[in-house]
C-alpha cells in the first residue's frame, strides 16, 4: 500500500499563491504519472495538472498559465504551485500517483487538502 501525504492548503484571498505538497514513501520517479485532481463540493473530481515521464505536464484549461506541477526527486515530493487563485479554485485536491503494471493502472491517492479562495 502506498501512501501519499499531503500538505499545504489553506485560506487565501483571490489572487494569492499557494503551494501543495504531496510526500511519497518511495522514489517519485517509480510512479509513471504523478497528478492533483480537486474536487469541489456538489462536483466531480477533476484533473488539474500531471506530470508523466521525465519532462511531459499536461493541465486543465483552467489552470493553464497559472498551476505548476513539479516533482523533487531528491525529496519524493511532487508539489502543486498555485498562483492568481480565483474564488472557483476552492475545492478538496488530491494526489494522486499511477503506475502502469502489465497492462494494469494502479492509482494511489492522499487524503486531500482543503483549499479555500475567498473573494
Amino acid at each position: 500500500q502506498v501512501q501519499l501525504v499531503e500538505s499545504g492548503g489553506g485560506l487565501v484571498q483571490a489572487g494569492g499563491s499557494l503551494t501543495l505538497s504531496c510526500a511519497a514513501p518511495r522514489s517519485i520517479f517509480s510512479f509513471n504519472t504523478m497528478a492533483w485532481y480537486r474536487q469541489a463540493p456538489g462536483k466531480q473530481r477533476e484533473l488539474v495538472a500531471a506530470a508523466t515521464g521525465p519532462v511531459t505536464t499536461n493541465y486543465a484549461d483552467s489552470v493553464k498559465g497559472r498551476f505548476t506541477i513539479s516533482r523533487d526527486g531528491l525529496k519524493n515530493i511532487a508539489y502543486l504551485q498555485m498562483n492568481s487563485l480565483k474564488p472557483e479554485d476552492t475545492a478538496v485536491y488530491y494526489c494522486n500517483a499511477r503506475r502502469l503494471v502489465t497492462g494494469v493502472n494502479y492509482d494511489y491517492w492522499g487524503q486531500g487538502t482543503q483549499v479555500t479562495v475567498s473573494s
